[in-house]
């Protein structure tokens, strides 16, 4: 699946992240943690793949940040722009995305492991690189031991993922401008992992 095929499906599963089941607090304890090292200015920040819930532009905006999103699905960011007038959203694949500034903290939180495995290394660097000296990163991953990639039908459509793995995830990050802050399984048994990273 290219990155259009995963937008097209998420515009068919919108309906997961607009139910009050869904669970708002996915992913903010780690966010905080990711925040407690962002010890410079607090600009601008970027969602990547930040769907429609804006619980993270929330945290963001009441930390201080002035935030812009971008996701793939067209229903997702139809959906955000109706909710949040007064913030950016940028309808887009991140693997051709030109990002248009430096940001202070970049979150891609259960997003980038869509980029096709081919890809990936590319797309973390472009996020590595699109910080601000002092600036922050925080993204989820598949914390596996080797790379992998597969589809499955979890959420009722057909969806890839790919990971490099944590080993690959720590190569990628060793080699660029960035000190690597904390890592973290924090879904044990499964192997969800998450990674923070701040530019020199």
């Amino acid at each position: 699946m290219n990155p259009s095929d995963i937008g097209k499906a998420y515009d068919q599963i919108t309906h997961l992240w607009t139910r009050d089941a869904f669970d708002r607090a996915n992913g903010i304890t780690a966010h905080q943690k990711a925040l407690q090292f962002v010890t410079t200015h607090r600009g601008v920040a970027l969602d990547v793949g930040c769907g429609c819930t804006g619980r993270f532009a929330e945290l963001l905006i009441s930390e201080g940040f002035q935030v812009q999103g971008i996701d793939v699905s067209e229903k997702m960011i139809s959906l955000s722009r109706e909710k949040y007038p007064d913030i950016t959203f940028h309808c887009a694949d991140i693997c051709q995305w030109q990002l248009p500034r430096r940001y202070d903290f970049i979150t891609a939180w259960d997003s980038i492991w869509h980029v096709p495995l081919n890809r990936l290394k590319n797309v973390i660097e472009k996020l590595v690189n699109g910080l601000n000296p002092g600036g922050v990163l925080i993204f989820s991953f598949g914390g596996t031991a080797a790379s992998d990639e597969h589809t499955n039908h979890h959420m009722d459509v057909e969806m890839y993922y790919a990971t490099l793995g944590t080993e690959g995830v720590l190569a990628v990050l060793l080699k660029l401008d960035c000190f690597v802050r904390h890592l973290e399984y924090e879904q044990h048994p499964e192997k969800h992992a998450f990674v923070v990273v701040e530019k020199r």
